[in-house]
């Protein structure tokens, strides 16, 4: 039975029932009745009696007139109110597929295309709205899927003809002949062109394992140990506060998760400005186990922080030099996403960024 037949017997229904208790309404106030009998008194000639009763008629007819009014008024009162109640609840119980169908939509995102509404019911309306969605959905994931395995065998196809021009470079460095000086110069800004280009391929690597939620190999990790380490390798001359907290755990990729946090410690490093600080703290917050890296540095447009976690988003000229990629940030938030965490960023009022990276808490501490 299709929604069109059911909307009709429902609303045929509705109509049928309204239409009886109105008339059933109209009938009580007419079934009273409204004449009196004649008063009592004396004899009196035919004609005045005749001319009493006549007025008493006129008078019973008036009041049941007005008794019909007042039964038609109340009627259509009632039955208004009784159409709105019975058309809530009818709609309602009609709707309701239409609103799981909206609110497993709006839980399904780029992260979990893979779910689908799986509506059960009649072969009607809303059970092909529902299978069209899972059809879209679907293709949709495949599009995804297909889009990120191109970023990751175009990555790593990239690495070969990237080590051979390497490889030959330093072979032509090599040779016991004289280098000319502007060759040497030369050679080394390709040879740092090409480390860039490879650190880009190996971000774009990383970002699409974590974008395509290739997290097979989980296991307890502790963000302090993480970003203790991340801390030990960054030789840096800035000014570094750290609390961490080494029993703070999450499950996930060992190896994701350290990018991660050395990904955000890299980034209030390198983004910072002469004579700066860095605090990293770790702590366990509401059931999640929360990175803090605030940092020093240029003041940020507050309305154009969140571009940060995007591809290639810089802000300013001064977040633009050095040999980074324009990757850490977004790789950051993927992973996170991989994880089923979050990341947050907030720009300081003084100048700096502060980044919040929030991911579930683990029980199991590591060894």
């Amino acid at each position: 039975m299709g929604v069109r037949t059911r909307y009709t017997i429902l609303y045929g229904a509705m109509i049928l029932v309204t239409g009886l208790g109105l008339i059933a309404i109209i009938g009580a106030f007419g079934s009273s009745s409204t004449t009196r009998a004649p008063d009592g008194g004396g004899p009196a000639p035919a004609a005045e009696q005749i001319e009493r009763l006549r007025r008493q008629l006129d008078q019973s007819d008036e009041a049941h007139s007005r008794q019909l009014l007042l039964g038609v008024v109340v009627g259509m009162v009632v039955v208004l109110l009784l159409s709105l109640l019975l058309g809530r609840l009818l709609a309602g119980r009609v709707l309701r597929p239409l609103r799981v169908i909206t609110a497993a939509t709006r839980r399904i995102s780029a992260d979990n295309l893979h779910q689908r509404l799986a509506v059960h019911g009649p072969k009607d309306e809303v059970k092909d709205l529902a299978d069209t969605i899972d059809g879209l959905l679907g293709r949709l994931e495949e599009s995804f899927a297909a889009q990120r395995r191109f970023v990751a065998d175009a990555s790593h196809e990239l690495r070969t003809p990237l080590a051979t021009m390497r490889a030959s470079l330093d072979v032509a460095m090599a040779k016991p002949a004289p280098v000319p000086a502007e060759t040497a110069v030369l050679a080394d800004r390709i040879r740092a062109e090409l480390d860039r280009v490879d650190r880009l391929l190996e971000g774009f690597l990383l970002l699409a394992r974590a974008q395509h939620g290739a997290l097979d190999d989980r296991s307890a990790v502790s963000l302090g140990a993480l970003a203790a380490e991340a801390l030990k390798t960054s030789k840096t001359r800035l000014e570094v506060y750290a609390d961490l907290d080494a029993d703070v755990v999450t499950r996930g990729n060992a190896v994701l998760l350290a990018r991660l946090v050395g990904n955000v410690i890299d980034n209030a490093i390198r983004h910072n400005v002469p004579g700066g600080w860095v605090r990293v703290s770790v702590s366990g917050v509401s059931g999640e186990a929360r990175l803090v890296v605030q940092s020093s540095g240029p003041v940020l447009d507050h309305s154009q922080v969140a571009r940060l976690g995007r591809p290639f988003q810089r802000l300013g000229a001064e977040r633009t030099g050095g040999d980074g990629t324009g990757l850490g940030l977004s790789i950051v938030a993927a992973v996170a996403a991989a994880h089923g965490g979050s990341v947050s960023l907030a720009a300081l009022p003084a100048g700096g960024l502060t980044v919040t990276v929030d991911l579930p808490l683990a029980v199991a501490v590591p060894a």
